[in-house]
C-alpha cells in the first residue's frame, strides 16, 4: 500500500501567498485612513482675462488681490482691453491692471459664507452675521468700498474668505431700497424717460421717474445704483 503524504511545498506557498494578500490589504486601509491635507494648489485656477468679474480672487507677483471694478475700454485706435481696479489683500492699497482679453489669468477660489448685516459703525464698517452659525464679524471701510450703500439692515450677501480672513464681499445683482428724499411724486405720472434726483434710505444717491415718492421701494441695481423698477407691495 502506498502511503500519501502532505505536499509540504505546496501549503508553503499557499500560507506565503495569503499572508501577502492579508498584508497587502492591511496596507491599504491604513492608506486610505490616513489624514488628507488639501494644499493650496488644488484651490488655484486659470483663466481667461475676460472672465473676470469684480469679486475676482487674482495671484500677481506673489500678492493676492479681489477685483472690485472691471472696464471694459474700446479706444479710437489699438485693439481692445480690459481695465481692472483691484485691491491687495496685504493692505498695500490699489492697483490698476490692464489686460487683453486672452491673456489668461491665476486666481484662487475662496470660501463664501452667507451673512446678514446687522449695522453701521459709523465710520464706514459695518457688523455681519453668519446666518448658519450666527458667529459675527465686523469688517472695515477699506475692505467694504460702497458696499453699505446697498445694504439696509438685516439684507443678506456673500462674505468671500481666504483661509480665516475675509477678503470681500458679494452683492446680489439688485437690492431693493427705500426712497427716502426725492420731489414729489407727479400723480398720474408714468413716463420713465425723464429722471429725477433721489436719495435711498442707505444714504444711495440715483435717479428715479417722476411718479415715485419718498417712503417707496425701489429696485437697484448693484452694479451701477441705477434705478431698475419699483417695487409693489403684496
Amino acid at each position: 500500500m502506498t502511503q500519501a503524504y502532505p505536499i509540504a511545498g505546496k501549503d508553503a506557498r499557499y500560507q506565503s501567498v495569503k499572508g501577502a494578500m492579508m498584508l497587502a490589504a492591511n496596507e491599504w486601509v491604513a492608506i486610505l485612513n490616513q489624514p488628507r491635507t488639501p494644499t493650496l494648489h488644488s484651490l488655484d485656477i486659470t483663466m481667461k482675462a475676460n472672465e473676470i468679474r469684480p469679486g475676482t480672487a487674482l495671484e500677481m507677483n506673489g500678492k493676492l488681490y479681489i477685483v472690485v471694478k472691471i472696464g471694459h475700454v474700446k479706444p479710437g485706435k489699438g485693439p481692445a482691453y480690459i481695465q481692472a481696479k483691484m485691491r491687495a489683500v496685504d493692505g498695500a492699497g490699489m492697483k490698476e491692471q490692464r489686460f487683453s482679453g486672452s491673456d489668461v489669468v491665476e486666481g484662487t477660489n475662496l470660501d463664501k459664507r452667507e451673512m446678514e448685516f446687522l449695522y453701521d459703525d459709523g465710520a464706514g464698517g459695518g457688523t455681519f452675521m453668519d446666518i448658519k452659525d450666527y458667529d459675527q464679524i465686523d469688517l472695515n471701510k477699506d475692505l467694504l468700498g460702497d458696499t453699505l450703500l446697498y445694504m439696509a439692515p438685516n439684507a443678506t450677501c456673500t462674505v468671500m474668505f481666504h483661509g480665516d480672513n475675509p477678503v470681500a464681499v458679494e452683492l446680489p445683482s439688485s437690492v431693493t431700497l427705500t426712497i427716502a428724499d426725492t420731489a414729489p411724486g407727479i400723480k398720474g405720472a408714468t413716463a420713465t424717460n425723464q429722471l429725477k434726483e433721489a436719495v435711498c434710505d442707505t444714504g444711495l444717491k440715483t435717479r428715479v421717474p417722476p411718479f415715485i415718492a419718498n417712503g417707496e421701494q425701489v429696485r437697484i441695481s448693484t452694479e451701477d445704483g441705477s434705478y431698475m423698477s419699483r417695487v409693489k407691495e403684496d
